[in-house]
């Protein structure tokens, strides 16, 4: 069974590129929204076992939409990997993630093998 991960980016490109990337093994099951205003209704309808989430967005950042998810019960439960390009990769050793709170964060542009190996290891965890 297909591990559920929803995206959510205000970057329409971005998203699709990353939803066939995630996809293409069969491993994951992508839900893509890129309206932060709909990130809750959406999550609670697609119910995912992971949220990539983007920091900067219109209407809400990623911090106010992570507000949202904690005070839901189910929400509150799912791990969320944050992604920013306000750190980017020149900033954090190879291989290393920064922590926000309960949340992971990784710098964009996504170095694909590193955002792989940290979706595996949170949904193993959760």
């Amino acid at each position: 069974m297909a591990h559920k991960i929803l995206l959510i980016d205000d970057e329409a490109g971005f998203t699709e590129l990353l939803k066939m990337n995630l996809e293409k093994n069969g491993e994951f099951e992508v839900a893509i929204e890129n309206d932060s205003t709909k990130a809750r209704e959406t999550a609670l309808s697609f119910r995912p076992d992971l949220i990539l989430l983007d920091v900067v967005m219109p209407g809400m950042d990623g911090g106010d939409v992570q507000a949202q998810f904690e005070s839901d019960p189910f929400l509150s439960r799912v791990p969320v990997i944050m992604l920013t390009a306000l750190v980017d990769s020149t900033e954090v050793s190879d291989g290393a993630v920064a922590q926000s709170g309960s949340s992971i964060v990784l710098p964009k542009p996504v170095n694909f093998p590193l955002l792989l190996r940290v979706i595996h290891e949170s949904i193993e965890a959760s």
